[in-house]
């Protein structure tokens, strides 16, 4: 399956909604086991909400493993890459230690608590 992303977001991969946009289109073809192409021709500007939605989330239900034998990115620039690649990290982490997701809750709880 090809996903070119630019046909989801436009130019800008940004925000949680674009992301999660394109993780709700490739999320059935990988639970299947179907290779999925990503293609990011003519995307331009990139944040990690957008990644963390679209690519991170599919360590909640995947292995590792199964995201690199499955998941191709291709014309992704550079930015993109080391962007992609430290949300993915994140992403394993966050998903495979209770703790950590414990600990991170509890971190953004305290940010959050109205004085």
């Amino acid at each position: 399956m090809k996903c070119i992303v630019k046909e989801i977001v436009g130019e800008n991969a940004i925000t949680l909604e674009d992301g999660q946009g394109v993780y709700d289109r490739i999320r059935p073809a990988l639970g299947r086991g179907e290779a999925v192409e990503l293609d990011f021709s003519d995307v331009t500007v990139f944040a990690s909400p957008f990644f963390n939605a679209a690519v991170g989330q599919l360590l909640k239900d995947n292995q590792p493993e199964a995201i690199d034998r499955l998941l191709r990115v291709d014309n992704l620039n550079s930015v993109g890459h080391d962007l992609m690649r430290r949300v993915i990290e994140n992403a394993q982490r966050y998903y495979s230690s209770p703790d950590y997701r414990a600990a991170q809750a509890k971190v953004l709880q305290e940010m959050f608590k109205e004085d």
